[in-house]
C-alpha cells in the first residue's frame, strides 16, 4: 500500500462513519414519522366504534385525540347498503329501533332530514297453518284476533299476571322462559319466529338473560311480566322526573312499534358519523397486525396501511371487531382471553333481495294480505311451518318516502340460514334465489310466478353472534382473563361491539355512547392528554 493510500484511509473511515450516522438518523426520522400517539384507538369502524368515537370527540371529551381504524375499505361494519341507480337495498341489517340514542347522534351529525320512520300502523305477519296472521299490536287485537287460539290466549293471559310455574332457579333458555310464563302456543307462534328473525338462532339454546334481558328482568322485578312491566315504567318515569329529563326537541316523534332507516339506506348513518370525525380520525384499509403492551403504559398497535407499516401508541384501546377477530388480536397478550372469545358462535345467514312485478302477488285473501298490494313490515316463518326462509321484509312498503325500486315492481328482502340451517353456506346464489322464490310461492306469490329479478345476494358466513346459555359467563371469562394479563379495563383495554352489547343496531349505538363515558373516565385518570399530530 502506498503512503498516499495510507494517508487517505482515516478519512475514508471517517466518511463511512458520517454516512452511517446519517443513515441511522434518517431511519430514526422515518420511524418517528410512521409512529403516532393517540389517547384512544378504536379498532373497528362499525356503528359501535363510530358511536363511541363521535361521542368522545364531539361531546364527552373533545380534547382527547381519537383514532378509528378499519381493515376494510369502508365504514359501517355489517351495514351494507347498495345502490345501482335503479334499486337501493340492504345486504346486512335492514332497519333499527328508533331509540333516542341513535336519533340524537343522527341529529348531532347533521342527518336529521335523512331519518326515515316506517308507518307504525303497518302490520307484521307470522305464518301459521298456511295463513299469514297479523301479529297482535294491542291487548284488543291479541284478544279478538286469530293469532292465538282461545286456550292459548287464556294460558298466556294467566301466565302474564303470574299464574304459572315458578322460576327454576337456573339460567333459562328463551324457550323455557317464555313457555313457562306464556305457554307453549305463545312461544311457538310468537317468540320462536322472533328468535329466528332477529338472532337467526335457536330459542332452545339462546339465553333468556343475555338475549332478552329487558324482558327477563320483569318477572323478578314484579313477580309477573305484567306487574314487572308496570314497575319498570314507573321507575323509568321517576328517573326522568328526578333528573329533569326533557326530550331533545330536534328528535322526530316516534309513534307505536315502528322501525327506522335513512335516506339512501342504513349506510348513511355510519358514513355521516365518519364524515364528521374526518379522515384524520377514521382510517380505512388499516389492518391491525400486532398489539403489545407498551413499556411506558398503554398499547403499541402495528398496522399495515396503504402508506406502509404504521405504529400507533394508544393510552386506551377499544376493540369493537367481532369476537373471533378480537381473539386473534389479543392472543399474544392474553391467551386465555383469546380462548374465551373464540367460544362465541356466529352462524351463516344469507340475505337475498329480489324484485317482482306488482301483479305477481296474491290479493284474493289466500295469502291473508290486504287488497291493493303488499303493505306492512314483512313476515316471519316459524321453523315448524315448512318454510326454509327465516323471514321476508317488504322493502318497497317499508320506507315509501325513499324510492328504492321501479314503480311497477315490488322488492322483498329475504333472510335464510341461521343456527338451525347452516347448510345454506354450501348453496350457490342461484340455489338461494330458487329457495326463497319457492317459499314465496307458498305464502304470497301467485301460482306459476316466474323467477324474480335478482337485485342482490350476500352470504355472511359468520353473521350474528349467538347469545346462548352461558353467554354472559363467557364474556366475563374473557374480561377476567384480560385483567389477569394486566390488559383489562383498568389498564385501558375495552371490549365492545354487538357480542358485548346486543345484536340490535340501535342497542349497539346506545352501548357505544355509554362506552364513551367509560373511556373518558379512564382517560381522566391519566395525567396528560396526547395532542393529535
Amino acid at each position: 500500500m502506498s503512503r498516499a493510500q495510507v494517508s487517505l484511509a482515516p478519512a475514508r473511515v471517517a466518511d463511512r462513519r458520517r454516512v452511517g450516522r446519517t443513515r441511522a438518523a434518517r431511519r430514526a426520522v422515518a420511524v418517528r414519522a410512521s409512529t403516532v400517539e393517540r389517547d384512544v384507538v378504536i379498532v373497528g369502524a362499525g356503528v359501535s366504534g363510530l358511536s363511541t368515537a363521535f361521542t368522545l370527540a364531539k361531546k364527552t371529551m373533545p380534547n382527547a385525540s381519537v383514532m378509528v381504524t378499519e381493515a376494510r375499505d369502508r365504514v359501517g361494519g355489517n351495514i351494507t347498503s347498495k345502490s345501482d341507480g335503479t334499486y337501493t337495498w340492504e345486504e346486512g341489517p335492514n332497519s333499527y329501533q328508533p331509540g333516542d340514542a341513535i336519533l340524537t347522534l343522527a341529529c348531532d351529525a347533521g342527518m336529521r332530514d335523512d331519518i326515515l320512520l316506517a308507518d307504525p300502523a303497518s302490520n307484521r305477519y307470522v305464518l301459521w297453518d298456511g295463513k299469514l296472521r297479523i301479529l297482535p299490536h294491542s291487548i284488543e287485537s291479541a284478544v279478538l284476533g286469530d293469532f292465538l287460539t282461545w286456550p292459548g290466549k287464556i294460558r298466556a293471559g294467566l301466565g302474564a299476571i303470574g299464574i304459572r310455574p315458578p322460576a327454576p332457579g337456573k339460567e333459562e333458555s328463551v324457550k323455557e322462559f317464555v313457555s313457562r310464563n306464556l305457554g307453549t302456543e305463545a312461544f311457538e307462534r310468537l317468540i320462536e319466529p322472533f328468535c329466528s328473525g332477529v338472532y337467526a338462532g335457536d330459542p332452545a339454546s339462546l339465553s333468556s338473560v343475555a338475549a332478552t334481558g329487558r324482558v327477563q328482568r320483569l318477572e323478578p322485578l314484579g313477580g309477573s311480566l305484567v306487574v314487572g312491566a308496570l314497575k319498570a315504567q314507573a321507575e323509568a318515569a321517576k328517573a326522568k322526573k328526578e333528573s329533569g329529563f326533557k326530550r331533545d326537541p330536534r328528535l322526530p316523534e316516534v309513534k307505536g312499534q315502528t322501525v327506522g332507516s335513512f335516506r339512501g339506506g342504513l349506510k348513511t348513518f355510519p358514513e355521516g358519523l365518519a364524515k364528521q370525525l374526518g379522515d384524520d380520525v377514521v382510517k380505512c384499509n388499516w389492518k391491525l397486525v400486532n398489539v403489545n403492551k407498551a413499556a411506558e403504559g398503554g398499547y403499541t398497535c402495528e398496522y399495515d396501511t396503504p402508506e406502509g407499516r404504521r405504529t400507533v401508541i394508544a393510552k386506551c384501546l377499544l376493540l369493537t371487531a367481532p369476537a373471533y377477530v378480537t381473539a386473534e388480536i389479543v392472543k399474544d397478550m392474553a391467551p386465555a382471553a383469546s380462548t374465551a372469545l373464540n367460544k362465541f358462535y356466529y352462524p351463516p345467514v344469507a340475505s337475498v333481495t329480489v324484485s317482482y312485478k306488482k301483479d305477481s302477488f296474491r290479493l284474493d285473501g289466500t295469502s291473508a294480505l290486504p287488497e291493493g298490494g303488499l303493505t306492512g313490515f314483512g313476515q316471519l316463518h316459524p321453523r315448524s311451518q315448512g318454510i326454509r326462509t327465516l323471514g321476508t321484509i317488504y322493502s318497497s312498503s317499508l320506507f315509501k318516502d325513499d324510492k328504492r325500486q321501479p314503480d311497477d315492481e315490488f322488492m322483498i328482502l329475504n333472510y335464510i340460514g341461521g343456527a338451525r340451517d347452516v347448510a345454506i353456506k354450501d348453496l350457490s346464489e342461484d340455489e338461494l334465489v330458487q329457495q326463497v322464490h319457492e317459499d314465496a310461492l307458498k305464502t304470497i306469490l301467485k301460482p306459476g310466478t316466474p323467477l324474480p329479478k335478482v337485485v342482490g345476494v350476500k352470504l355472511w358466513e359468520k353473521a350474528i353472534p349467538q347469545f346462548n346459555l352461558g353467554h354472559l359467563d363467557v364474556l366475563a371469562e374473557a374480561e377476567n382473563a384480560l385483567e389477569a394479563a394486566a390488559c383489562g379495563e383498568k389498564d385501558g383495554l375495552f371490549l365492545g361491539g354487538n357480542y358485548t352489547a346486543g345484536v340490535a343496531l340501535g342497542r349497539c349505538v346506545e352501548f357505544g355512547v355509554e362506552q364513551a363515558d367509560e373511556v373518558a373516565t379512564f382517560l381522566k385518570s391519566a395525567k396528560k392528554l396526547t395532542a393529535a399530530v
